[in-house]
């Protein structure tokens, strides 16, 4: 058989190379042999050689040879491998063997009949070995018992983070009853257990003289009343919704408006005048006077180095109009005077403003906030009390950034009286180290120091002297000016902003010196605000339509780091953003003012005059 013939030893299988044992081995033989009687002799030396092969070894030696055992063999030993990996992986399909077999054994070239036998022999044991029923099954392994889970009390889990899955212990309720019964609670629970019907008044409107009505505030300072107003302020009688912006900025309607005479007075001053239903505004030299300014100062740069910038008296907006056009956020500030509420000419035109005076308290903005200061025409006597206006703006504006003075006192060619007021400015100026970088005309340009080494090179007991170190610039909530020097930080925090529109999301330094819970993370937090209020004001804007909805006036009553400022100018909305940080939160008022941003500190919002705001962010 082939076993038999694939186990005989190497030397069996080789081949005598002389004639007569090939010869011998191409004879005919029959298959039956006679036996020889034994021999009575013990065999000699010669008789123990090894002779040379019988016939019919030399048959299947010759058999050896032939190409088709050759092929046959292999197919037979491929087949048994087959076997046995099926023998070991009862799960493969006995069909794909079966297969393989029919086809070996149906190949058309011949072969010996003996050989077919024996393949037959070999393709029946492995038929027998790859059926599933001689298949020894495999034992199933139970998977292992879960692990104890410790009882444990709380809504947070191991990680710190929240889970529904917790034990609530056992909960008795008549306790709860004595306890309710020993506070005298059963009757209200009874009483809430009844239905009631609760009908609510809605608030009525005030009557007309409260159209432009600011709680809190006289003409330069904050006074609240000891009651609250419970009544709705009313339009203004023909009120129409805003022109859209930039519209806006020249034009509005003339009964948006409540109190008009500002035009009738001044008119001409301002470059106003009524037509029809309208209020227009013409350029009156903004653009003449920003090209000299630009001239006299170039590294201004209005747009890059210059993005936040206060105009102290200007109530119409008039230069705020003007800097739109180079990408520059000017708020205006005025007072509550003779014309009631001049402001409101320029939040209806769709520019920032705000009521603010220089009174006796602090303005509500950080220190280190404007890139540039103006005032022109306002009639502010800055060297009064010993300087304290001029050291508030000292206060306000950022370390080696400029401040402009416009006025008859500037002109050289003024009358005596005036030059005097501009003598006492120039000294004034000079004692707090600011430096007087171009006078033209009836403009004077000064610029702050960038560090604290010309306030310490004084001369001792100059005046005014340096605040006091325990003394907090950013602490501008109801707290009185000082007539001091506010120094700057020694690390050059404030004025080593970057330049527009990289600021806007490069963290400032100053991030780091405002005082809040996050020590290490206050990057990541401000960058995280920012991605965050991305995405929610792009599906706003994809969701509700934001851009065709036009909105100018926005004020965002939580601000945090002015996140939702920068959204909208990230999103290319056409809107300004009023920031406010709330008095009980962390200040984060001079991080807003350097990313470029405005912002204001208050408790609840009394400044800002009626229906000036169209869209305001309510958060937390």
């Amino acid at each position: 058989t082939l076993p038999s013939l694939l186990l005989l030893p190497p030397s069996l299988l080789i081949l005598s190379s002389s004639p007569q044992s090939r010869r011998a081995s191409l004879k005919p033989h029959s298959g039956h042999r006679t036996a020889s009687p034994p021999s009575s002799h013990p065999p000699t030396a010669a008789a123990m050689k090894p002779s040379s092969p019988t016939p019919a070894v030399g048959t299947a030696l010759h058999l050896v040879k032939t190409p088709n055992f050759v092929k046959f063999a292999a197919v037979a030993l491929l087949s048994l491998s087959v076997a046995l990996l099926f023998y070991h992986h009862p799960s493969f399909p006995s069909a794909a063997f079966s297969a393989f077999t029919f086809a070996s054994n149906s190949s058309p070239t011949a072969v010996p009949a003996n050989s077919t036998s024996i393949a037959a022999n070999t393709t029946s044991i492995a038929s027998n070995s790859s059926s599933p029923s001689s298949a020894i099954p495999k034992v199933k392994k139970l998977p292992p018992p879960p692990p104890s889970v410790a009882q444990r009390t709380g809504i947070v889990d191991e990680n710190g983070a929240m889970t529904e899955d917790f034990d609530v212990g056992e909960f008795d309720p008549s306790l709860m009853e004595e306890l309710r019964d020993l506070g005298g609670g059963a009757e209200e629970t009874e009483k809430r257990n009844e239905p009631k019907i609760v009908k609510y008044d809605k608030f009525k409107p005030c009557d007309q003289s409260k159209i432009d009505y600011i709680p809190c505030l006289d003409s330069f300072e904050r006074h609240c009343p000891d009651s609250t107003l419970d009544c709705i302020i009313p339009m203004p009688n023909g009120y129409q919704k805003s022109i859209p912006w930039p519209r806006s900025r020249d034009e509005l309607w003339l009964h948006n408006v409540p109190d008009t005479r500002l035009v009738q007075d001044q008119g001409s001053q301002y470059s106003m005048s009524v037509k029809d239903d309208k209020i227009s505004f013409q350029d009156g030299g903004s653009d003449q006077y920003l090209n000299l300014v630009s001239q006299m100062v170039p590294e201004i740069d209005f747009g890059h180095q210059t993005r936040i910038t206060l105009d102290i008296g200007s109530g119409i907006g008039s230069f705020a109009a003007s800097l739109f056009k180079y990408n520059v956020v000017t708020l205006s500030i005025g007072t509550k005077d003779v014309h009631k509420n001049q402001i409101q000419f320029a939040l209806e035109r769709g520019l920032p403003a705000m009521v603010a005076g220089f009174g006796a308290r602090r303005l509500p903005y950080a220190s280190q906030a404007f890139d540039l200061i103006r005032c022109s025409g306002s009639g502010i006597d800055w060297t009064v009390d010993n300087g304290v206006l001029l050291l508030e703006v000292n206060r306000l504006l950022r370390a080696g950034r400029y401040f402009v003075w416009g006025g008859p006192q500037v002109d050289s060619n003024h009358e005596l009286s005036l030059e005097d007021q501009w003598k006492e400015m120039g000294d004034l100026a000079a004692r707090i180290c600011w430096q007087l970088v171009k006078k033209e005309g009836n403009v004077g340009i000064w610029r702050k120091p960038l560090n604290n080494s010309c306030y310490l090179g004084r001369e001792i007991g100059a005046q005014p002297p340096l605040c006091s170190s325990s003394e907090d610039p950013d602490n501008v909530w109801y707290v009185n000016m000082t007539a001091c020097i506010t120094p700057l930080p020694k690390d050059g925090n404030g004025g080593n902003v970057s330049v527009w529109p990289a600021r806007l999301h490069s963290p400032p330094d100053r991030l780091q010196s405002i005082k809040m819970d996050a020590m290490i993370s206050r990057k990541e937090l401000m960058k995280a605000e920012s991605r965050y209020w991305n995405e929610i004001i792009g599906s706003y804007v994809r969701a509700f339509h934001w851009k065709e909805q036009n909105f100018r006036n926005v004020l965002d009553m939580r601000a945090g780091f002015g996140g939702f400022a920068a959204a909208l100018n990230d999103l290319e909305l056409t809107s300004w953003v009023m920031n406010v940080v709330p008095v009980n939160g962390f200040n984060t008022l001079p991080v807003i003012y350097d990313r470029g941003l405005l912002g204001v500190m208050h408790d609840w919002y009394a400044h800002f005059p009626p229906l000036v705001f169209i869209q305001i962010q309510v958060r937390n």
